[in-house]
This record gives C-alpha cells, sequence and structure tokens, in this order.
C-alpha cells in the first residue's frame, strides 16, 4: 500500500533530500511552504522535472504558526508519517529575532503535534521532530547521547528544547508516535548560503575565480560534528520505520573546527585559507556553543544508521559543487560585460 507523508520546510536542505527518498521509496509527498513573493523551491525543481515524481509531489501553501489552517491540511492529506523539518534554522538570527524564533519553532512544533492528535481520531499516523544538537548548548558531558541533559545557549536552542519536550509529552500523555531526531550539524551543497559551512565553499569558489577577495568570519575555533545532510534523511525515516516511537542522536561521533573546515576547503582549490579569512565580531555568538560531539550507538543499535561520510569527502563534494557554480558566474558576468 502508498504511503503518504507531509514534510514541512519541504524546500529547505533537509526538506529536498528527504522528498527525494522518499519519492524514491513510492511514497505520495505532500510539501508544506511558505508563501512569499517570490519562488524558493530551487531544491526540489529537479523532482518537477521528472514526470513520474512530479505525479506524486504536492505542495501546499502553510505557516507553523497558524495552528488551525495546519490542522486543516493534515486531515485533508490524511498523511501516514509527518515530519516536522521546518523552522527559522539559524542560530545567529535566533538572537535578533527570539519570539518569531520561538513562533516557529516551539509553537510550530506544538501545532504540528496538535494536528496529529486531531488524526489520530481517524487513522494512525507517525510524527518525525527535527530536536538539534544546538540543546546540549554549553555541554554538561562529552560525548553527547541521549541522556545528556540540555543547557542551550540561544533562542534558537531554548526553541528546539520546547519542541522536543512536547514531542515527548505528546507521546507519552496522548500515545501519539512522536519521535526526536536530535541531529548534530549535518552539511551539503545544498545548505543556505549564510551558514558557516556553505558561506566557505561559496567563498572559496569565488575567491579562486577571482569574484572575491575576502572571507570574513566569526569564531574559528568553534567545533563541530559535521556530516551529510544526505545521509540523515535515510535516518529520519528509519526512526518512523522502528516499532515504537523513541530519540536519537545522528552523528558522525568526529569533531573538527570551522579553521580545520575552512583549510580542508581551500586546499582543494589550492589555496592558503589564511591568506584570505578575516575576523568579523559582529559574526560571534553572544553566547559561544564551544564544542559539540556526538555518540550516534544507539541509532547504530537500534536502527542500523551510521554516518559514512568524512569530512575530508564532505568538503570535496560541497567545494566542488560551489567552484563549477563560481566559475558560471564568472562567465556570466564576462558575457555581461561584453
Amino acid at each position: 500500500m502508498t504511503k503518504t507523508a507531509l514534510i514541512t520546510g519541504i524546500t529547505g536542505q533537509d526538506g529536498s533530500y528527504l522528498a527525494e527518498l522518499l519519492l524514491h521509496k513510492e511514497y505520495l509527498v505532500h510539501g508544506m511552504l511558505r508563501r512569499s513573493s517570490t519562488f524558493s523551491t530551487s531544491r526540489i525543481d529537479h523532482l518537477y522535472r521528472d514526470r513520474h515524481e512530479e505525479s506524486r509531489l504536492r505542495l501546499h501553501y502553510g505557516d507553523l504558526t497558524d495552528g488551525q489552517a495546519l490542522t486543516n491540511l493534515v486531515l485533508a492529506v490524511q498523511p501516514d508519517e509527518i515530519y516536522n523539518l521546518g523552522a527559522q534554522s539559524h542560530v545567529r538570527v535566533s538572537y535578533d529575532q527570539p519570539v518569531y524564533t520561538l513562533q516557529t519553532i516551539g509553537v510550530g512544533t506544538l501545532n504540528v503535534l496538535e494536528a496529529a492528535r486531531q488524526l489520530m481520531r481517524s487513522k494512525p499516523v507517525r510524527v518525525y521532530q527535527a530536536s538539534s544538537s544546538e540543546m546540549f548548548g554549553k555541554v554538561l558531558e562529552t560525548p553527547q547521547t541521549e541522556r545528556t541533559p540540555f543547557n542551550p545557549q540561544s533562542p534558537y536552542a531554548c526553541a528546539k528544547a520546547y519542541g522536543h519536550f512536547q514531542t515527548v509529552n505528546y507521546r507519552r500523555g496522548y500515545d501519539l508516535f512522536a519521535s526526536n531526531g536530535i541531529l548534530f550539524n549535518h552539511e551539503s551543497e545544498r545548505r543556505g548560503e549564510t551558514f558557516v559551512t556553505r558561506k566557505i565553499t561559496r567563498a572559496a569558489g569565488r575567491i579562486k575565480v577571482g569574484l572575491q577577495k575576502k572571507l570574513f568570519l566569526g569564531n574559528l575555533d568553534a567545533k563541530r560534528d559535521w556530516g551529510y545532510a544526505r545521509e540523515y534523511v535515510e535516518g529520519m525515516w528509519r526512526m518512523l520505520q522502528h516499532h515504537e516511537p523513541d530519540d536519537f542522536v545522528m552523528a558522525t561521533g568526529r569533531t573538527a573546527s570551522v579553521r580545520d573546515f575552512c583549510r580542508l576547503v581551500f586546499e582543494q582549490l589550492d589555496l592558503d585559507y589564511e591568506e584570505f579569512i578575516e575576523i568579523d565580531p559582529n559574526y560571534f555568538r553572544p553566547a559561544e556553543v564551544d564544542v559539540l560531539l556526538g555518540d550516534a550507538t544507539k541509532a547504530k543499535e537500534v536502527l542500523g544508521w551510521e554516518a559514512t561520510t568524512t569530512l575530508e569527502e564532505l568538503a570535496r563534494i560541497m567545494t566542488a559543487h560551489d567552484y563549477d557554480l563560481a566559475l558560471r558566474e564568472a562567465h556570466a558576468k564576462r558575457f555581461d560585460a561584453d
């Protein structure tokens, strides 16, 4: 029997990869995206070029902060699985927009859970909630597991912790099949260009072809557990195929600094990162999270999931993509000049 899934945030990095995965598994996929004056579907446009995929992918305008409209959508779509990936997802921006961040992440998660609870009256449904390693904040132990206490250091992390605990509450209090994926940093060539890894790879490519001279960054010594987003959506799906709901850390078990990532990227293009990077205090967080390192043993033992892409390979994938993009930009600029 064909399954139906609803993905909030389908036009984001994770949403686009998850949509690909579910379509490959012959799901009927519904995606929710916010209405804006410009189209923001570039990450999933290729799915519409495949006529087979197009017939099983349907998009709906909606907003996580509009609980009634969200419930109406869920009751209309009748999904077997809901993946809540929508959010204001930038940690630094959350300091400038704390209320909006809480509304989209915290209240938005509650609205998804409540919509699922309404659907439970007519059919079973399973919910995946995108939790975050940022909830560990100023870490109380290393590495971090599902049992590590949260100590959030940003409005974003506080909102994610709220959504996480509401998911646990709906699981226990309403018997809703709801699982939290505590994902550590996961990057790709589809990462937004304001996020540090993609900011680095985009700048390196542009510097190599002469379109940019400097890259301005904040704390180069912050350490993160970086994996490949394409692999992590497989873990999301596996969580909802498991026979019971639970919470799982997804991580590589390795940590590296922003400086390490810069070196790996610039080396791909035969450049010395130290010649091109300058520190800008504006990019420092008011409260920094120094080190995140995940232990995904539970996900491996229970779900059979583990990260396999190394940071070196991730840097190669992203750098190659963005160098090619920079070459096309340079070519277009020369064409316009002519």
